[in-house]
């Protein structure tokens, strides 16, 4: 989103093309802007065994990569597109355009050093018809990705410093915990219910329940309890900031807004995603956000210990490459 609108700004044409949440979540946001529904991957996370989760889909996956890069051929030409940035999606890449791959997954966590050996490789071959590789990050040795993007195995990357949607302002307390839900199914819904099970040892706090889901618009109050399956970004900017502690998964978009709004967190990273539970275990043990596993999760404790990490602290990420990295790619096209 940050760089939709960096673009936007900047007065270039976008097309948004996604499937399933994401591309619902796209069109609530940008109602204005076309968008174009690509092949779904479908990834689920059911085992807490990452290694297992990924076998199992890898030729769902590859046959996802093959028609969504299929479907892109007409994208282009119909719609005469020069430039694609690729959130992660490796078939998003064409002969005639500028292709671009933004993640900040350049050094894959996998258990084995085997493993992990022959996943990087595949997944650098993957990487290979793009042109550049941006990275949303820093280049130094202060950044939030650690050994997922540092040090860099390709020579075609470059650190946009962190992007986030989220604007920071100050705002009087509303709420002592937000709790912001996303991410894949089953593990969404089994966050969400052990969650709601503990929240008996709070009745007095004032709490905000963000779904992370797009299939209702209907808030509802119950007791303390503040419960809703959607907020746009600004909505969520402002729950954020209005409240005390935010409690969330580990995931890289999460911290990035974590960072621009000075939050402090209680992590929950998703069981079976290895990135999440690095991040969690990284950042708690630099001494930023206390982290729990979902199996283990004692909400009552964790919340006390969560509350004893203060959070990024302002300033402590500077600012990155985005406007001058635009604006050359902008110019070379």
């Amino acid at each position: 989103m940050p760089l939709i609108k960096a673009l936007l700004d900047r007065g270039v044409e976008v097309f948004l093309a996604s499937d399933g949440a994401a591309l619902d979540l796209l069109k609530k946001e940008y109602p204005n802007l076309p968008a174009f529904e690509l092949p779904s991957y479908n990834i689920y996370y059911r085992s807490q065994n990452m290694v297992w989760n990924m076998a199992l889909q890898w030729p769902k996956m590859m046959s996802a990569i093959r028609k969504e890069h299929q479907y892109l051929k007409t994208l282009v030409r119909e719609e005469a597109i020069d430039i694609i940035i690729s959130d992660n999606r490796y078939g998003c890449f064409h002969a005639s355009t500028k292709n671009i791959f933004l993640s900040h997954q350049l050094n894959l966590k996998v258990p084995t050093l085997l493993l992990r050996t022959v996943v990087n490789q595949v997944n650098r071959l993957l990487l290979k018809p793009f042109d550049e590789i941006w990275v949303p990050d820093l280049a130094n040795t202060r950044n939030l990705s650690g050994d997922l993007s540092h040090p860099s195995p390709l020579s075609n990357v470059q650190y946009l410093g962190l992007l986030s949607r989220m604007q920071y302002f100050a705002s009087p307390k509303k709420y002592d915990f937000a709790i912001v839900l996303s991410g894949p199914e089953p593990q969404r819904s089994y966050l969400e219910e052990k969650i709601l099970a503990q929240l008996q040892h709070f009745p007095k706090h004032k709490i905000i329940l963000i779904q992370g889901t797009l299939n209702s618009e209907r808030r509802r109050s119950i007791g303390n309890l503040e419960s809703v399956p959607y907020l746009t970004s600004q909505q969520l900017n402002e729950v954020l900031l209005a409240s005390d502690l935010i409690i969330c998964r580990s995931g890289y978009s999460s911290l990035m807004d974590l960072a621009k709004l000075r939050c402090k967190a209680l992590l929950i990273p998703t069981p079976g995603q290895t990135e999440q539970e690095y991040l969690a275990k990284h950042l708690q043990e630099q001494g930023f956000f206390f982290s729990t596993t979902q199996e283990a999760l004692n909400l009552k404790m964790s919340i006390a210990k969560a509350e004893e990490y203060p959070g990024f602290p302002k300033g402590y990420f500077p600012s990155g490459k985005l406007k001058s990295t635009l604006e050359k790619l902008i110019t070379d096209v």
